[in-house]
């Protein structure tokens, strides 16, 4: 037996930079009581025959419903104000949300802490070198890759786009359950804003 696929490395977090970091306030605080309460954001990457497509990503916390993503060629702060701006249109939250990220130069860039401002936002991030401060998203991108990425090979960039597109928005958000969810999907928990049932422990774990 072997891998279908040779899963490549690529760092997607620069925190060697001069822009101010935000406090960890969230701090592993995985819980959330309301929709768009708190926002978890991440960039990821996904090899393809024609080179790296990253992919920026905003998850509501309460839902686990991915409200907002982007994807490009280049790792910038435009595809993170993309997925942002995505997410803010889509959703229109209330003032407050907590944002968490990591450190990288994409969230920390003025472009994007003022896109926070104007949403009247709390910046969070993760303390450096720690994707535990930042697990929720992180898991997710890890169920993407698990359930999707790895099971194919990806000739262009647009292969990728589309199936990545359809993973999302009809897969992952309306038809795939949660158990952390009491087994209902991340659109049925944001439309209806219930809180939800989580099996014993679940509500702790990303």
């Amino acid at each position: 037996m072997r891998s279908r696929v040779v899963k490549k490395y690529k760092a997607t977090t620069n925190s060697r930079h001069a822009h101010p970091v935000a406090d960890n306030v969230l701090n592993r605080q995985f819980v959330a009581e309301r929709p768009h309460q708190v926002w978890m954001t991440d960039i990821t990457y996904v090899a393809t025959d024609e080179g790296w497509l990253y992919l920026a990503s905003v998850e509501d916390l309460y839902s686990r419903q991915i409200v907002g993503w982007a994807m490009g060629d280049r790792m910038t702060q435009d595809l993170v104000i993309q997925a942002f701006d995505q997410a803010v249109a889509r959703y229109r939250p209330p003032e407050g949300v907590l944002h968490h990220s990591d450190r990288g130069s994409q969230y920390a860039a003025q472009a994007y802490r003022d896109r926070l401002a104007a949403e009247h936002m709390t910046a969070s991030m993760s303390r450096k070198g720690n994707c535990w401060d930042n697990a929720c998203i992180e898991s997710w991108h890890s169920l993407l890759k698990k359930e999707l990425i790895y099971l194919d090979r990806w000739p262009t960039r647009a292969a990728a786009e589309q199936a990545i597109f359809e993973y999302i928005e009809i897969w992952y958000n309306r038809q795939r359950v949660h158990s952390a969810l009491g087994y209902r999907t991340p659109y049925a928990v944001l439309t209806a804003g219930m809180a939800p049932t989580p099996s014993l422990g679940a509500s702790q774990r990303p």
